[in-house]
């Protein structure tokens, strides 16, 4: 860097005398174990990050050759306290970071030293310690404060005392503090914008009138009621975020807002218009006795009227999930004509309705998953259901019933998730003597179509080509035992689009499936099934991920490193299956193959002799018999038959040589003649 910059940029990467990197006018020295400031080398650093070091104090003299100073952070050190002087030289701080300290120690020091900041911006004090005493001393002077961390401390009180001087905030957290109560503690704050009380505990929130913020995070706390002020003022509030509460009715919201998102997912919220047993609440009202000090008002509630009262045109995302909602009031999502996103998922919903050019026109987003719904109401002419919806979860459901044609008017569907449910798909199989078919789902044609789940649907079949017209690239069929049999003529229908194919525990055989006509599927699960065999069909795909645990291979086919689906894939899952120890010659080539992993390599284990063994380290024993019964049979017989010639060779040689003066006497006395010399 130096030489492309030439002479005048020497310094732009370079170290300090005590190993902090400089990069232009930026002093890193995070994680160096310091344990006081270093030197300012240059004089013009403006950032200086000494973070996870070990300093305990700044003294007057600290900073005094950082006259420049603009950011400094000191998160997660042991700081106790900082001197009055310290920031005298350094007044034009416009960020101060020091979360994770023990400011607590000798928090009235530290509030002098402040003192001397005009400047300062922002002010990360989380995990101090602080109490709101403490907090109220260390901010007082800081009127030029925008942002402003209270995290991981242990306030537990608000009033109006602690924030009075900071006119100019715009951002305010305080999660994960014990506050229980507030008490007009943000009324001054005429710019807070964003405010994040989340985990903490507090039971209500009461005459809510933060006409100025834009978001507001109470999650995880105890919250029962929500209830904002009744006037007609204007709210500036976008984001209102309830989750993980306790809230037992729909929140009383501003009644002029821009709220675009809602979220109120894991409460305990219901609707009491009227209950299961037929009886009616819609004229119950409840009584609110707010106490304050020696006056008493009290504020009378309606539990549904009152929503009817709040503006939610501008509403976009309401997350309703994980409640105890079993019915929606009339008129409820009439109120959100711009709706785009809603999630009643984990709720008790028996019944929904989907009508034709309704509030839910521009709805992308439908989660409906894990309710009662028996069945879907629409109108039986309805030709402009959910015309925008993009993701449709049905999964988990007693679904049997669909509207006659419902994704046909969908337009844009794209995703349709309808697992665990008992459907079929049309048209489908006729049974034996029987007329008239049972209600199915039907999804010919729908060209925007690209992932369907069915996963656990009790599909008998997949007769009648029922994906046809289709582009579907992402099909889960997992967990149904009667899918593949029948008429394979889905496979062809899907063979130029399909990219991710689950036949996880469809009690597949090794010759149940042919799946050389998908030839453009990258990812396949085949786990949970019964194949013995590895399918030869297989070895011509480029698939990037396979999964097969969970069924009855023996082994893979030896050259399967060398298929074009060995070559393209990246992960591959083994586990769970009786491979023989004595045949992990695929097993050792699928270990060189570049690139490819074996997620649950760990999990793979052979079997020889009753004993469950890792193929990663099998013992020598076990090597050298698997060598033997894998030895080619003529060399075993010429092995065997070696020994047993050499001997009887050997014997013969001893007898002939211990007995051969006799054996040629013999010869002599028989057959010769005594001849003249």
């Amino acid at each position: 860097l130096a030489v492309g910059w030439g002479s005048g940029a020497v310094a732009a990467w370079a170290t300090s005398p005590g190993g902090c990197d400089l990069v232009q006018s930026t002093m890193d020295c995070t994680g160096r174990w310091l344990s006081s400031i270093p030197q300012n080398p240059r004089g013009d650093t403006k950032e200086l990050l000494l973070d996870e070091n070990t300093i305990q104090v700044l003294g007057n003299t600290s900073l005094l050759s950082y006259h420049q100073l603009r950011h400094l952070s000191l998160a997660k050190n042991r700081l106790e306290l900082i001197e009055h002087s310290t920031f005298l030289s350094s007044q034009g701080l416009h960020v101060l970071s020091l979360a994770d300290n023990l400011l607590f120690t000798n928090y009235s020091l530290t509030a002098a030293a402040f003192s001397v900041l005009p400047a300062l911006r922002t002010l990360d004090l989380a995990g101090n310690r602080l109490t709101e005493d403490m907090v109220s001393a260390l901010v007082w002077n800081l009127s030029s404060l925008e942002s402003l961390s209270l995290a991981r401390n242990i306030i537990m009180r608000l009033d109006s005392s602690i924030f009075t001087n900071l006119t100019q905030l715009l951002e305010l957290n305080l999660e994960k503090n014990y506050i229980f109560e507030i008490d007009q503690a943000f009324e001054g704050l005429k710019k807070l914008q964003r405010l994040n009380i989340a985990y903490n505990y507090l039971p209500c929130i009461v005459e809510f009138g933060l006409t100025q913020l834009r978001v507001l995070n109470v999650s995880n706390n105890i919250i029962e009621w929500f209830l904002a002020l009744e006037s007609d003022d204007f709210f500036e509030l976008e984001v209102l975020d309830l989750s993980h509460n306790h809230l037992l009715f729909f929140p009383v919201l501003p009644r002029q807002s821009k709220l675009h998102s809602l979220l109120l997912k894991d409460n305990e919220m219901s609707f009491y218009q009227r209950l299961p047993n037929g009886t009616s609440l819609a004229d119950v009202t409840v009584q609110f006795l707010l106490i304050d000090g020696n006056s008493t008002n009290i504020t009378t509630v309606s539990l549904w009227d009152e929503i009817c009262h709040s503006n939610l045109s501008s509403l976009r995302l309401l997350d309703m999930s994980q409640n105890q909602v079993w019915y929606l009031p009339e008129g409820f999502l009439t109120q959100m004509p711009s709706l785009t996103h809603l999630k009643l998922n984990q709720n008790c919903l028996e019944t929904f309705h989907l009508s034709e050019g309704g509030p839910l026109a521009m709805l992308t987003e439908l989660d409906l998953s894990q309710n009662q719904l028996v069945e879907l109401g629409a109108e039986v002419t309805a030709e402009d259901v959910l015309p925008n919806l993009q993701l449709f979860n049905l999964s988990t459901n007693r679904l049997r019933v669909f509207p006659p044609r419902v994704f046909t008017y969908t337009r844009k569907i794209a995703t349709v998730d309808l697992s665990h449910n008992r459907v079929d798909l049309c048209p489908q199989p006729a049974a034996a003597g029987q007329v008239e078919s049972a209600p199915c789902m039907d999804i010919r044609g729908v060209e925007t179509l690209t992932h369907l789940s069915l996963a656990g649907c009790g599909l008998q079949g997949l007769g009648g080509h029922p994906f046809q017209g289709t582009s579907l690239m992402h099909l889960d069929l997992s967990d149904n035992h009667q899918a593949l049999s029948g008429d394979p003529g889905w496979q062809q229908d899907l063979a130029l689009t399909l990219r991710v194919l689950s036949l996880r525990n469809t009690s597949l055989s090794s010759a149940a499936v042919d799946f050389s006509a998908f030839t453009t599927l990258v990812r396949l699960d085949l786990s949970g099934n019964s194949l013995t065999v590895f399918p030869t069909s297989l070895g011509d795909l480029k698939l990037r991920s396979l999964d097969l645990r969970d069924n009855g291979l023996p082994a893979l086919p030896p050259d399967v490193a060398r298929t074009p689906l060995g070559k393209s894939l990246q992960e591959v899952y083994l586990s769970r299956n009786p491979y023989n120890c004595c045949t992990l010659g695929w097993w050792d080539a699928l270990q060189r193959v570049e690139g490819l992993l074996v997620p649950d390599g760990r999990e793979v284990t052979c079997s020889y002799a009753s004993r469950r063994l890792s193929p990663r380290a099998l013992p020598e024993p076990v090597l050298w018999s698997c060598r033997w019964q894998m030895a080619d049979l003529a060399l075993l017989y010429l092995v065997l038959a070696l020994p047993t010639c050499l001997t009887l060779l050997v014997a013969f040689a001893v007898v002939f040589l211990m007995l051969k003066q006799k054996l040629l006497k013999m010869v002599k006395s028989r057959c010769g003649m005594s001849s003249p010399y």
